[in-house]
């Protein structure tokens, strides 16, 4: 019964929130991939006095193939989320994540951080990262959408703190190891937090709902609601369309904090700003960038409650198209950049609740974890697509602001995919 239901000695509707905290926290540590772009310039300057000259590309592909991993072993954890539970994956994830970081402090090239802080990092982080949303998302079948965009807001707001910390950590140590002392601290605080958060982790009994909340009754017409096992889930034509646009979503968030600082930079320079005051005001606009990503998921978690998965969806696409034309039309203003990385950074948060959102609203809970896991390979295929794509428009034409254009179109084609295909799953036979 639910009133049955106690969490640490507190009813259960009011102590749920407890699992929101908890995977808000985990999410803090498990997000500090997002201030890869502020460790990437100790770094490089680390392999310089060890007489190797990487180049910005060779500098990318630790964070591509962190997130191409993450992405990757999402999936492959989700069903050990129902064997094994909430709280033993999320530990599991946690030593990886930790001793990613940790072996980070004793790489000497770029391809050896690709596979410590990359492979080994990125693996902790895709089997710990589903685990408290799937929590969130049992405990709260009545405010679904704001519980899991809550519990991701710590992925998305972690490099507004992580990158300044991890400046301090690395100018405080400039003469005993300097960002190597970064990488090591982190990997020992994380290995310690996530386990420790990891305890917390746990789904509710069987069959139990909000005291005094009732499912809502299907419209007339409507299809009733449905779990959807995994294997009957990839069947539908709204996995494909949720798919698609999932890619899309973090295409264009995934590849503005890839290249942020060094479109700022363009555009500083279209604007006749000093090198140096441009790099130090593009560096510090990473906080309210990672903000805005931290908190778009909680409000569009909310209008995804309000609105439907398609409906918030269509919001962040045209959210999309507005900032990649104000940018591409205005390479000269710095205000407009500021802007358009807001609203950028902040529809990549919306997506991220968006999409475990319409997971569970299309196709039920019962399979959610194997079934969102799936779905979050769009997560690496928009990683690795935006980012390419990016650095292909550069090669090309020596500017990074030449990719805006194509982003638009792609928000226009995820539109029209959205109208045609989020909506609830064909009832099964």
């Amino acid at each position: 019964m639910a009133e049955d239901v106690k969490i640490m000695g507190m009813p259960a509707e009011s102590g749920r929130w407890i699992y929101v905290i908890a995977g808000m926290l985990m999410n803090f540590c498990l997000g500090a991939i997002y201030a890869y772009g502020i460790l990437k310039v100790p770094l490089q300057a680390y392999f310089k006095t060890l007489g190797l000259e990487a180049s910005a590309t060779q500098m990318l592909y630790p964070y591509i193939v962190f997130l191409f991993v993450f992405a990757l072993s999402m999936p492959l954890a989700g069903p050990y989320i129902e064997k094994l539970g909430p709280k033993k994956v999320a530990m599991i994830g946690g030593i990886l994540t930790g001793l990613g970081w940790f072996l980070a402090s004793m790489v000497t090239t770029p391809t050896s951080l690709a596979i410590f802080y990359g492979i080994i990092g990125g693996l902790g982080v895709g089997i710990a990262y589903g685990a408290p949303i799937a929590v969130s998302a049992r405990w709260f079948p009545d405010k679904r959408g704001l519980a899991v965009g809550l519990t991701v807001l710590g992925f998305g707001f972690s490099a507004a703190l992580i990158g300044p910390i991890a400046d301090a950590i690395t100018k405080y140590y400039e003469t005993s190891g300097g960002i190597l002392v970064t990488f090591k601290i982190f990997g020992i605080s994380f290995l310690i937090l996530i386990t420790l958060l990891s305890l917390l982790m746990k789904f509710p009994p069987s069959g139990w709902i909000p005291k005094g909340w009732k499912p809502p009754v299907s419209k007339a017409g409507a299809v009733p609601a449905q779990d959807f096992m995994r294997g009957e889930m990839v069947k539908t034509s709204t996995f494909y369309g949720l798919w698609f646009c999932y890619t899309i979503g973090t295409l264009a968030g995934l590849m503005a904090i890839g290249i942020a600082k060094s479109v700022g930079l363009e555009v500083g320079a279209n604007a006749g700003m000093d090198k140096v005051a441009a790099g130090v005001l593009m560096t510090s606009l990473v906080i309210p960038f990672a903000a805005c990503n931290g908190f778009g998921r909680p409000i569009f978690g909310v209008l995804t409650d309000k609105l439907n998965p398609r409906n918030a969806a269509l919001v962040s696409y045209v959210l999309i198209i507005i900032a990649s034309l104000l940018l591409y039309f205005n390479p000269a203003s710095v205000l407009i950049y500021t802007i358009s990385f807001v609203i950028l950074w902040g529809c990549l948060g919306g997506w991220l609740a968006i999409a475990p959102t319409a997971t569970a609203s299309y196709f039920g809970t019962k399979d959610y974890a194997k079934n969102y896991g799936l779905l979050f390979t769009a997560y690496g295929a928009g990683a690795v697509i935006g980012n390419l794509l990016a650095g292909q428009m550069k090669d090309i034409f020596g500017a990074y602001l030449r990719v805006f254009p194509i982003v638009a179109g792609l928000a226009v084609l995820g539109m029209i995919v959205a109208l045609l295909t989020l909506k609830p799953a064909a009832a099964k036979k």
